[in-house]
């Protein structure tokens, strides 16, 4: 029976690697799992990968399964922070922003996509997620100012106006992929890397104060690279879409 909505499949066509994007724990008068669009936006467009949203519900994810389905996995930026528990921290400094289901899906999920050499992406508290599943710490609390910009109930679109300078490496993934040494980028986060986390390069740091503001490695054949800004919130401009682009370069294996 051919039903009247069906369509014959197009041979021909290939279908575009799945990145998988880790939800984060809010509540809006009852608990949702959510993602920002913008995150996803620019994987679609210039990346050119299809997005499957992963929720980070403990019990809900066979980590295996998952991995099984993913091409790449991208952990996203969000409004909570990783425990300090994590990382050998015993503090409650920051104990009312955690989502500490989203952090023990992010460490496993993350470590299975990395030991099948699938690659991972991280953009601000992914990279801190990173960092901590490669044996590294955080800073629990960088204060205002520089790094943060605003308070969280400010303006939406005034949090990313807050931009500050990166040094990038010498040799480096990100100064390959934009040709530049310095580049001018946001800054939105109250966290940041503290001690390296074991086999992570660094890409870039900040000029003041050498905060680590990216690294890359691969250590099971396939790329991890995260970055603290948010290049999602200007993903046309010319780094942002290199760095989307590299994103889907990998996960097709053209790296």
């Amino acid at each position: 029976m051919s039903l009247p909505w069906h369509r014959v499949p197009r041979h021909d066509v290939e279908p575009r690697p799945v990145i998988g994007v880790l939800c984060c724990n809010e509540r809006f008068d009852r608990p949702i799992q959510s993602v920002a669009s913008r995150f996803i936006e620019p994987l679609h467009r210039l990346s050119d990968v299809t997005v499957l949203l992963v929720p980070a519900i403990t019990d809900a994810v066979d980590i295996a399964s998952v991995t099984a389905r993913l091409d790449g996995l991208l952990l996203t930026g969000s409004r909570s922070h990783v425990a300090p528990a994590r990382y050998g921290i015993n503090s409650d400094a920051c104990a009312e922003r955690l989502d500490v289901q989203r952090d023990e899906v992010a460490m496993r999920l993350a470590a299975r996509m990395i030991e099948t050499a699938r690659p991972v992406f991280g953009i601000c508290r992914g990279l801190q997620e990173l960092n901590v599943l490669f044996g590294g710490s955080l800073h629990l609390d960088l204060g205002e100012g520089r790094h943060h910009g605003v308070e969280r109930d400010g303006a939406f679109e005034a949090l990313f106006d807050h931009a500050h300078s990166v040094d990038l490496a010498d040799g480096g993934v990100l100064a390959g992929l934009t040709g530049q040494r310095r580049l001018t980028v946001n800054s939105v986060h109250r966290q940041g890397i503290d001690r390296l986390g074991e086999g992570l390069a660094i890409e870039a740091t900040d000029p003041e104060d050498g905060l680590i503001e990216a690294f890359h490695a691969r250590p099971c054949g396939a790329e991890v690279l995260a970055v603290q800004w948010h290049p999602e919130w200007q993903a046309d401009a010319p780094e942002s879409a290199r760095l989307f682009q590299r994103m889907g370069a990998s996960l097709r294996r053209e790296l």
